[in-house]
């Protein structure tokens, strides 16, 4: 008796979204290296590059760099502060486009979802088709790229829109999908960070092939029941279904200083950056929130939280600086150097689409 057909999940990653936005809306930025992050200040500044551009990329910036040395490598680059109401618009805009070309869709972020395309595609070729067909309409409607990778499941596809970015397409056949993963490094693996990676290379695995090679219960030994996920992960065999994520009890986004500061205009100034970030993810994933907080820590290490529960359900950017800056308001007067602030939302419903969900 024949089982049933593999499963053909897309994974959708739009190519450097937030610069993309910018360029696509300003063409003179085209060919140049730009930076989406903190203000430089000439080489002093104290953030971090979100996102640049694949011209930037080859002075040797990425994500997450501190923004500092992004200057010293590239001071010719366009520095561009993040425009998160943008990117939210246009993010919504996309992710109603890649909701029709699947069974079923899955958003894990602003500039990526997942797809389960089985009654729409049987077999590599006709996936192959979907997905030209897909990038080109996402190319023409919304002037953006994006790179696809196709598997029997979620993390392989996921792995492979890596491969070959930008504007990407890898498809990984399912009877050769382990064979596909084998000489890749155990670092692509999706929630494989850096302390997991040393943690294996300690012990000599540094492929997913080494790992394959490893009875289910070392990995059970090393990682609990992570270690059942792991090895359904590089044998290819991992079956999470695509479906939309669970409503999240709150979100948060914390900066911690690389130097204590003294200065609190400079903890106001982290804050609402913190506040637009966050307030990004909320657009985001569709989300308003009716309690707003923050959380302040001294260099004593000495720690902070406060929250405020507002008159309604809300995303409004300004509500929630406004609230953040009314909480902090009780600590600028103590004169102590700032190791970290963070804000934070919760009470959260799905807003817009009428099927609000309370937690």
């Amino acid at each position: 008796m024949q089982g049933p057909a593999p499963r053909i999940i897309f994974h959708v990653d739009l190519d450097a979204f937030y610069v993309s936005v910018e360029v696509r809306d300003n063409h003179e930025l085209r060919g140049l290296p730009v930076v989406v992050g903190a203000d430089p200040e000439e080489g002093k500044g104290r953030g971090v590059v979100v996102t640049c551009s694949y011209e930037a990329r080859k002075f040797g910036l990425r994500s997450g760099m501190p923004i500092s040395r992004a200057w010293k490598l590239c001071p010719t680059a366009v520095y561009l502060r993040p425009n998160m109401k943008l990117y939210e618009r246009v993010s919504q805009e996309v992710m109603g486009t890649l909701r029709d070309f699947g069974d079923a869709f899955e958003q894990t972020g602003i500039d990526e979802a997942f797809l389960d395309v089985g009654s729409r595609a049987k077999g590599a070729h006709e996936a192959r088709e979907l997905a030209l067909v897909l990038k080109t309409t996402v190319r023409e409607l919304h002037g953006l790229s994006c790179s696809i990778g196709i598997g029997p499941n979620k993390s392989t596809a996921k792995i492979a829109s890596d491969m070959q970015k930008p504007d990407g397409l890898t498809i990984v056949p399912p009877d050769s999908a382990a064979k596909f993963l084998a000489p890749l490094s155990v670092s692509v693996i999706p929630g494989v960070g850096k302390k997991t990676q040393a943690f294996l290379e300690e012990r000599g695995v540094e492929t997913i092939g080494q790992l394959q090679d490893m009875p289910g219960k070392q990995l059970m030994q090393w990682f609990g029941k992570t270690g059942v996920w792991l090895w359904g992960v590089v044998h290819a065999q991992e079956q999470l279904p695509v479906r939309s994520r669970d409503m999240p009890k709150s979100l948060s986004v914390e900066r911690t200083f690389r130097q204590d500061v003294a200065d609190f205009a400079r903890v106001y100034a982290e804050a609402e950056d913190a506040s637009r970030e966050l307030a990004g993810r909320l657009k985001g994933g569709n989300f308003r929130f009716k309690v707003a907080g923050i959380k302040i820590r001294f260099h004593h290490f000495e720690t902070f939280t406060r929250e405020r529960s507002l008159g309604a359900f809300s995303d409004d950017q300004e509500l929630l600086w406004n609230t953040v800056r009314e909480l902090l308001k009780e600590f600028e007067e103590r004169n102590e150097p700032v190791r970290l602030v963070g804000v934070r939302v919760a009470t959260l419903e799905r807003g817009g689409d009428g099927t609000a969900k309370w937690i």
